[in-house]
């Protein structure tokens, strides 16, 4: 359980982890162009389904390339968040819940496809940039897991909390009091 989250997405943890991956493009032949080193569909899901069990939430923040591989994610929950490349039409007897833009699932964390920038009292988890960057400071605190820059490894949101990766992101609330108050000496 993750008590942090809003209400609707709670079931999301109640019988097992979350864990997130975006890009994983399966079958899409650019994925060579962007890097060299892609892996493939079959290799993909190794890691995947070595991680992702039964009872477990599996998040894709978009791009999911061939659908027929979701299907062997034995999730019990199956959440998409649109990319560029998705179609609801495409996906829609594969995921539980899918979501056209950005999502948030807590007071300080925003889920998206593409990064999210100027938004400093959260953590945007998302995907689709391939660079190589997986945490960035640029207008705000992001997680990249475009699946090749985190090594095709799905991301568990509980032990992320667990580890601090919050512990520099006040929220919304301290964002609004901080900014008041330095108007205030400043102004």
């Amino acid at each position: 359980m993750i008590p942090s989250l809003y209400e609707p997405f709670k079931n999301w943890a109640e019988s097992g982890s979350i864990y997130m991956l975006a890009d994983t493009h399966f079958e899409d032949e650019d994925c060579k162009l962007m890097d060299p080193d892609w892996i493939t569909p079959e290799e993909q899901l190794v890691i995947i389904k070595g991680m992702v069990h039964r009872n477990d939430t599996f998040i894709h923040l978009g791009d999911v390339g061939n659908g027929k591989y979701i299907a062997d994610i034995r999730a019990k929950k199956k959440i998409l968040l649109l990319g560029n490349h998705d179609r609801r039409s495409d996906y829609k007897d594969l995921f539980d819940e899918i979501y056209a833009g950005p999502l948030f699932i807590s007071d300080r964390i925003l889920l998206s496809h593409e990064p999210v920038y100027g938004l400093t009292w959260c953590l945007n988890i998302h995907g689709h940039d391939h660079s190589g960057r997986e945490v960035y400071q640029e207008g705000g605190k992001h997680l990249n897991l475009a699946a090749n820059v985190c090594g095709y490894r799905p991301i568990s949101l509980g032990r992320l909390i667990r580890n601090g990766i919050l512990s520099d992101v006040g929220g919304i609330h301290r964002d609004t009091i901080d900014k008041a108050i330095e108007k205030k000496i400043i102004g």
